[in-house]
């Protein structure tokens, strides 16, 4: 059954970008285990099915009430994963944006000024703070895939990796108000998971967590533990369901109550009790991300939750926004 309580912890508008020239990106291929390279004869149809994957997926949740910005990159600037925004900003209760800074260089130039003033916009939004001059440095933290965020506990949930810097972790915590749970986490081959949103979703009723893949047994009783003082209650997902991206899962709030946004591929590794345990609070909705998913990520990291305040009066689309629900999709630009 779907609560049809709308919840801090599932946003009801997100941000989207749909990419015109996606490909895997050699940049990030180094500690990112989860992505496969695509043959560079195959570029232009990669470009399109991807083109094609973000319409869909940002039309079928407009369909179930969820807000959707939808963001166009022409790829002009090099930019090969801007279809994954949750990377280099998010947005938080009382007005708050924080914009992050990026491990790869290529990732560094996807932050985009027009999204920002859309927020400004279209929400209440007094206060930004931006943590990007911390990259000279070699100071990284990206976003809510570096940490995967309990709004209602007030926790950042962290993966050790190249991409979550202990330092700008210290201080986005403190200015944001968290407390950083943060833990050691390995792969078949015992390397680090390069994004924590990669391992685990915290939904408001549950949380989907890879506890297998914290190699230290005390640790992850500790992560489990915290989860279940906040009321969750906790589905264990396998390496295996991991490797299928049903960790990378994200809560929305849609017109008939909640739901949990995930890719096909990551539903079909999902058993029936699992199902069932998210099915009591929240509506499983699978997008078909195949394309998309061969970068490293899935829905999650497709979608930048909108957790601010909307304005009264709209001003409408801003940038190269468009609305996804009236427009009809243009096929990409130039040759990828």
């Amino acid at each position: 059954m779907t609560s049809s309580l709308r919840s801090i912890q599932a946003p009801s508008a997100v941000v989207m970008v749909r990419p015109h020239r996606f490909m895997p990106n050699p940049e990030t291929a180094a500690d990112n285990s989860f992505q496969t390279k695509a043959e560079e004869a195959a570029r232009h149809a990669v470009a399109q099915a991807a083109y094609r994957e973000v319409t869909a997926a940002a039309e079928r949740l407009e369909m179930e009430g969820v807000r959707v910005h939808l963001f166009e990159d022409l790829g002009e600037r090099g930019t090969p994963d801007s279809v994954f925004p949750n990377n280099w900003f998010s947005t938080h209760p009382g007005g708050h944006v924080a914009i992050y800074p990026m491990y790869s260089p290529s990732r560094r130039r996807e932050r985009r000024a027009d999204v920002i003033e859309m927020l400004k916009a279209e929400y209440r939004v007094p206060d930004v703070i931006d943590y990007s001059g911390l990259e000279p440095d070699g100071l990284y933290l990206e976003g809510t895939g570096a940490m995967v965020f309990d709004h209602l506990a007030r926790v950042a949930y962290t993966a050790r990796s190249n991409r979550a810097d202990p330092v700008a972790l210290e201080r986005f915590s403190t200015h944001f108000n968290f407390e950083p749970m943060v833990f050691d986490t390995a792969d078949a081959a015992g390397r680090p998971i390069y994004h924590t949103n990669v391992l685990m979703c915290v939904a408001t009723a549950f949380a989907m967590v890879g506890l297998e893949m914290i190699p230290d047994a005390a640790r992850a009783r500790e992560v489990r533990a915290r989860l279940e003082e906040s009321g969750r209650q906790v589905i264990a997902l396998s390496a295996a369901q991991i490797a299928e991206f049903a960790g990378n899962a994200i809560e929305l709030s849609g017109r008939d109550g909640r739901i949990l946004a995930l890719s096909q591929r990551a539903f079909d590794s999902l058993d029936n009790i699992q199902k069932a345990a998210i099915g009591k609070t929240a509506r499983l909705v699978p997008l078909a991300v195949p394309t998309i998913e061969m970068a490293g990520g899935s829905v999650r990291s497709m979608i930048a939750g909108i957790h601010l305040a909307p304005r009264k009066a709209t001003n409408g689309a801003s940038g190269n926004e468009v609305d996804c629900a009236s427009t009809s999709p243009r096929p990409p630009t130039g040759r990828p």
